[in-house]
């Protein structure tokens, strides 16, 4: 779940029977889509996508300034040039008097091209006149 430029949005994974596909579950939702005026789109996804293995060495990537258009696509653009997979991204806004906008990425880069992925977050964060900083992630232990 998150909130991008004040819309909330959430993705759920949900377990449904064998026999409900896509189709029938969007068709289920529908009175609430209604009813709560919502954006919905279901879609099947399969268990060797949920079990994939890591594409790279996982790093955690921040971004720090204020909010302006095309910030989200352009860090994105520069990770995607460097095959970066964004496994998370969480974004909020900070601070007052003076908000400011926070982007953290949870990603998986290839190995052997940290320093180039850090070097190309540096040069979009100074020409958009943001904050970038990125760290080796260290896995979650639940």
């Amino acid at each position: 779940m998150t909130i991008l430029r004040g819309h909330f949005a959430m993705m759920l994974v949900v377990l449904a029977p064998p026999e409900t596909d896509a189709e029938a579950l969007s068709t289920r939702l529908e009175p609430v889509r209604l009813r709560l005026d919502l954006d919905v789109s279901v879609r099947a996804i399969h268990d060797e996508v949920t079990g994939a293995a890591p594409l790279g060495e996982p790093y955690a990537i921040a971004v720090y300034g204020a909010d302006r258009p095309g910030l989200v696509a352009r860090v994105s653009e520069a990770l995607a040039a460097r095959d970066v997979n964004i496994v998370d991204l969480e974004t909020r806004v900070v601070g007052e008097p003076d908000p400011v906008y926070v982007m953290h990425f949870e990603v998986e880069v290839p190995p052997g091209r940290a320093e180039e992925v850090e070097a190309d977050l540096r040069a979009v964060g100074a020409d958009l006149g943001v904050e970038t900083s990125m760290r080796p992630d260290e896995p979650d232990v639940l």
